[in-house]
């Protein structure tokens, strides 16, 4: 559906061109809620403009269903662009225009028959929630509600591609819960393709299929959500997934008391996410096991358990244990920082 290849672009500065994006490369097939996460500076806004070129790449390829974007000019590129639609932190609706004009903007813009254009806009407002609110201008409405215009306005022309970028940052807690709702929702009801700009973990989590995580403008790692937040194979992953699971916190209560050598991370995925494995473990084999922090909740609409155990007892005995969890669906290995604490 897109496939990004070798993607670089820089920008002039007066100490010198800043590369943003270096040799960046994925693939996102038809219906991926595709995640890209970074801390701010990792080149995430700069792959969604030049997705949607709104800026030219200096060199690499972004193919649309084999079309080539960054070959395209004048009418060609128009018509590609117009199977994208754009979702922005800071909304950019119209403000001098009602509710139903900003929706209805883009479908104008493609030459839309007027009571194509009517009908579309109304079905949208019904999927967004603002049915009452057509006649209104943006000022009257909510952060959230502008956002809802906005998701409405970016699927007016039927795109086969939605780019969100940062659309949650701007919101509280309780509506960006119901913006994710309401994009998974209709991901689920379109099979919209979306690229999901974001720096926060929660977004990834409750929305997105696929993640790529972005440090220095290079792809340093990607692959189904689930795989990267359980089995990190960057530093810069594994700081995202501590920092969400608070490991910092129960990392300093380690060291402050001094606890034991053997301290392991469990991770229930799915049905062991269910089950409680403890009880067993300690009957079986006779070891002193003790939860240090734990946390359960849904990844990409998966259940997943996270535990951190101090466990003792003799080498033989702690072997068959972790080989239990094992056969039983719990991944669990010792953590290494944590031996000499």
């Amino acid at each position: 559906m897109l496939e990004i290849n070798n993607l670089s672009k820089s920008y002039a500065t007066p100490d010198g061109p800043l590369l943003a994006l270096r040799d960046v490369s994925v693939r996102v097939n038809k219906g991926d809620v595709f995640g890209f996460i970074g801390l701010s500076g990792a080149g995430k806004t700069s792959l969604a403009r030049c997705v949607s070129v709104l800026e030219k790449a200096d060199a690499g390829e972004i193919l649309l269903n084999g079309l080539d974007l960054t070959k395209l000019k004048g009418g060609a590129l128009r018509n590609a662009r117009r199977k994208m639609g754009m979702v922005f932190q800071h909304f950019n609706l119209l403000m001098n225009a009602t509710i139903f004009e900003n929706v209805a903007f883009p479908l104008r813009i493609a030459g839309r028959k007027k009571d194509k254009i009517r009908a579309r806009v109304l079905e949208l407002l019904e999927v967004v929630g603002l049915s009452d609110k057509a006649n209104t201008y943006p000022a009257t409405l909510s952060g959230g509600q502008k956002q809802r215009v906005g998701i409405a306005r970016a699927l007016a022309a039927e795109p086969e591609l939605v780019i969100c970028d940062e659309a949650t940052s701007a919101l509280d807690p309780d509506t960006t819960r119901s913006i994710l709702a309401l994009l998974k929702q209709i991901g689920a009801a379109t099979g919209v393709t979306f690229l999901v700009i974001t720096h926060e973990m929660d977004v990834i989590k409750t929305l997105c299929s696929h993640v790529a995580v972005m440090e220095g403008g290079q792809i340093i790692e990607q692959g189904k959500v689930i795989d990267v937040l359980t089995h990190p194979q960057t530093e810069t992953a594994r700081r995202f997934f501590a920092k969400d699971h608070s490991e910092e916190g129960w990392f300093k209560a380690v060291q402050e008391k001094r606890i034991g050598r053997h301290i392991f991370r469990a991770v229930f995925i799915g049905e062991s996410a269910r089950k409680s494995f403890i009880h067993d473990v300690i009957r079986r084999f006779d070891i002193k096991l003790s939860i240090l922090s734990g946390s359960i909740e849904s990844v990409s609409g998966t259940m997943v358990g996270s535990l951190i155990l101090e466990i003792k007892g003799d080498e033989p005995l702690l072997a068959q244990a972790m080989a239990y969890f094992r056969e039983n669906g719990v991944e669990i290995e010792e953590i290494e920082e944590l031996h000499n604490a």
